[in-house]
């Protein structure tokens, strides 16, 4: 009897052990995650997903920004990414690390406007340009990476669509950081509805300006109708503005940032 249970007491902890070591802890990087070589989402990105990361005011992660150690190199974050410049090598992440924690704590979305950089403080934001196209995209950094001597940044599959790389798997790029006080430099534009008949775009755009006392513009492309609010040259007002859309019917309106 005494064999037969320390039998199934062995047994039952072999069977634990298997469990703690196939499931992984979010930092044990070997066995964290649960796809062993990334990839593509199964879509595109949708015109919503590819808009920039809008720059908002934010608290630094206090534990991102500590020195740290990995593959045996040591790394010290910036505390203040103010006049940052650089031009290298962006790769992307994608449906590997979807849905995983970030280095300052926040779930990575390969469909939002995000980037890992191994020494920019977290969150930052940064203007990614592709130096041989010439297309750029801002996005929110908030995560570490990625780790290779010859990579700068790891953009979201999202970013990397639209900066026109996501099939080559890495570009040359250009980073300047953008901070509140370069944003509120910027004219924003608020985008309101879409729609293929030019008469109703156009009556929406009447009421808003009169609602708003804002100007409005319309943009055609591919026969489909853009309504946009702006230029916004206060940032602050915009964003109350874009609140107050949403508050309304206009779930779906969202910021636009002249270049």
């Amino acid at each position: 009897m005494h064999s037969l249970v320390k039998l199934i007491t062995l047994t039952f902890f072999t069977i634990f052990l298997a469990a703690c070591s196939s499931s992984g802890s979010k930092t044990d990087h070997s066995s964290r995650y649960s796809m062993r070589h990334d990839a593509a989402p199964l879509r595109v990105p949708t015109e919503l997903e590819m808009q920039d990361a809008v720059v908002v005011p934010v608290t630094k992660s206090a534990s991102a920004g500590r020195p740290y150690s990995v593959l045996g190199k040591n790394y010290t974050p910036m505390l203040d990414e103010t006049g940052y410049s650089e031009e290298g090598i962006a790769s992307w992440y994608g449906r590997k690390f979807h849905g995983y924690h970030t280095s300052n704590g926040e779930v990575y979305d390969m469909f939002a406007m995000t980037a890992a950089h191994k020494t920019l403080p977290l969150p930052s934001f940064v203007k990614v340009t592709n130096t041989s196209n010439g297309k750029s995209v801002i996005v929110r950094v908030n995560d570490r990476g990625p780790f290779h001597d010859d990579r700068l940044i790891d953009l979201s599959y999202a970013a990397a669509y639209k900066l026109g790389y996501y099939h080559h798997g890495t570009a040359k790029v250009k980073l300047e950081a953008v901070t509140m006080a370069d944003s509120t430099a910027r004219q924003s534009y608020i985008q309101v509805a879409a729609g293929s008949t030019l008469k109703n775009i156009e009556a929406l755009a009447y009421t808003l300006r009169q609602q708003y006392q804002l100007p409005t513009n319309i943009v055609e492309k591919d026969a489909i109708y853009r309504l946009r609010l702006g230029p916004i040259k206060d940032a602050e007002q915009a964003q109350q503005v874009l609140e107050k859309l949403k508050l309304d019917q206009f779930q779906n309106a969202f910021l636009l940032y002249s270049q």
